[in-house]
């Protein structure tokens, strides 16, 4: 069983009277980001160690809840041990603690005992030493022992340095953070200011977890310019997403209005918004916004092939391009089905499939980038089910 351990103590240090884990996070505050981190690798229940509760604390822990997990606030290792069950792994964040999903997952896939940590000399702020010289960053996978252990000490010991120092007398393997992951979101922080930096981060490192090369060459480059203003406004999710959309609607209408090159190009334009507004949506919480902007990136350019195809079927009076483009779909939305979340760099993806029709209807050859295209599918394919058989025998 995983449960998560999260602890909510210190004071922000901008604002008196606040605590670090209250603080305003993309639209919501650092202990609810914290937890939906937790639930996502798989924690099922949840404890908040605290030393006052604020209503601010008593308002996050409540909509956590909402989010169909336990969750318990305690004020000890004694209360938070006797919450949790006997053969719990705990998963551990620090006060104040931002960071992604791909920092947080070799951590829970690495059995036993396992603390996140960087060498003493490049520890920042808040990243608390544990010996050896290291710091620790952070998170950390401990036995739930660990945490007995600390509740059987005298109850003014400090709660997560005990702990850490109990794991590390344990022989806990340490896991070094890599340099990138530092410039990508993760770090402890309990000023409001330098949490809207952050967030910008996390969204690069979302988007730079995506190994699709349109996301890596069209969208990550739109998102550093576009980030920084976007955040600094305040703008809401929905009203990207409602440019995302009126946008792609534009260039669908043009397509049908037979205007081949501006309608892609628009198009393209509408998709590269979504997959934006859809790390936005990510990061502020809002699923519901965040799938159905995913059905428009892979609707868009499927939409978009079939009316090139009509387009140029009513040019020359025969059905060979829509063909093509029905070919190109099936092909493309079988892989996109196949490839999941693993995937090879080059592989193709509905987003890329339409950057490849439009370049090709801007050199003039409409019909060769749909056939060329729906090749490029077809392998991408191809080798998408040889993954998935070498799985499948691997796993015999």
């Amino acid at each position: 069983m995983l449960a998560g351990l999260i602890f909510a103590v210190q004071d922000a240090e901008d604002r008196p009277g606040a605590l670090a884990a209250t603080l305003p996070f993309a639209g919501m505050t650092v202990i609810e980001y914290q937890a939906r981190l937790l639930i996502e690798a798989g924690a099922s229940q949840i404890v908040v160690v605290v030393a006052r509760l604020t209503p601010e604390l008593l308002g996050a822990v409540a909509r956590i809840g909402r989010r169909g997990v336990t969750i318990d606030t305690v004020r000890s290792a004694a209360e938070a041990s006797a919450r949790l069950h006997p053969l719990s792994h705990l998963l551990v964040l620090a006060d104040g603690l931002v960071t992604t999903q791909a920092v947080l997952a070799p951590v829970v896939r690495t059995p036993g005992d396992v603390m996140l940590v960087v060498a003493e000399s490049e520890a920042t702020a808040g990243y608390e030493r544990v010996g050896g010289g290291d710091a620790w960053a952070g998170l950390a996978r401990l036995d739930g022992r660990r945490l007995a252990e600390v509740a059987a000490m005298p109850r003014d010991y400090d709660v997560q340095s005990a702990l850490l120092h109990a794991a590390a007398q344990a022989g806990a393997r340490r896991l070094v953070l890599p340099d990138d992951e530092a410039q990508a979101g993760h770090g402890i922080e309990r000023r409001r200011d330098a949490l809207e930096a952050r967030s910008q981060a996390v969204v690069s490192a979302t988007l730079a977890a995506r190994t699709g090369w349109f996301d890596r060459w069209i969208v990550k480059p739109l998102a550093r310019l576009a980030l920084p203003p976007l955040m600094r406004r305040h703008v809401p999710t929905p009203a990207l997403a409602g440019a995302a959309a009126l946008v792609t609607l534009g260039g669908l209408g043009a397509l049908w209005a037979g205007q081949m090159t501006a309608g892609l190009l628009a198009a393209l334009a509408g998709v590269a918004t979504a997959a934006l507004a859809s790390s936005f949506a990510w990061l502020r919480d809002e699923t519901a916004l965040a799938r159905w902007l995913g059905w428009l990136s892979l609707g868009t350019p499927a939409a978009a092939a079939l009316l090139l195809g009509h387009i140029l079927d009513a040019e020359t009076g025969e059905r060979t391009a829509t063909v093509l483009a029905l070919a190109l779909i099936v092909a493309g939305g079988l892989g996109t089905r196949a490839i999941g979340e693993a995937r090879e760099p080059w592989w193709g993806d509905p987003p890329g499939y339409l950057l490849l029709l439009a370049a090709a209807t801007i050199l003039g050859l409409p019909l060769l980038g749909l056939a060329l295209t729906g090749v490029y599918a077809a392998v991408t394919l191809g080798h998408a089910i040889e993954r998935l058989r070498a799985r499948g025998l691997a796993a015999l």
